[in-house]
């Protein structure tokens, strides 16, 4: 039970956050371009004014791994740089916060290149 629960909240804020995503995509205009950058946005804004950590808490994987979490991360990140650096920190706390996500999704990237061959359309 001590590993049911938290795998239930994850599947269901998770899957909250990609049912709202889809239904943005089904019943909008929005591109799918459009509704992530919305979604990291949402994350840097929630974060920021504090509110997302109670929900991450909550949630666990379900509310780190979407994009919401890495607005999140990018706005932590530059919280704690402002605190540490100053004005600079502003320029530099998002990139090096998220510098493990971004090196690990370029890192795959050029793995799953290199393993499967690419089609056109």
């Amino acid at each position: 039970m001590d590993l049911l629960l938290p795998c239930l909240r994850a599947f269901l804020a998770g899957g909250a956050l990609c049912a709202i995503g889809q239904l943005l995509i089904d019943r909008t205009g929005l591109t799918p371009a459009r509704i992530l950058t919305a979604y990291v946005v949402a994350g840097v804004v929630l974060g920021a004014s504090g509110l997302y950590a109670p929900f991450a808490e909550w949630a666990g994987a379900g509310a780190a791994v979407p994009l919401t979490g890495f607005g999140n991360t990018i706005a932590r990140g530059v919280r704690e740089a402002v605190a540490d650096y100053g004005v600079l920190g502003a320029l530099t706390g998002a990139l090096s916060s998220a510098s493990a996500g971004i090196s690990a999704a370029i890192a795959f990237g050029f793995l799953a290149a290199l393993i499967f061959k690419s089609h056109e359309k």
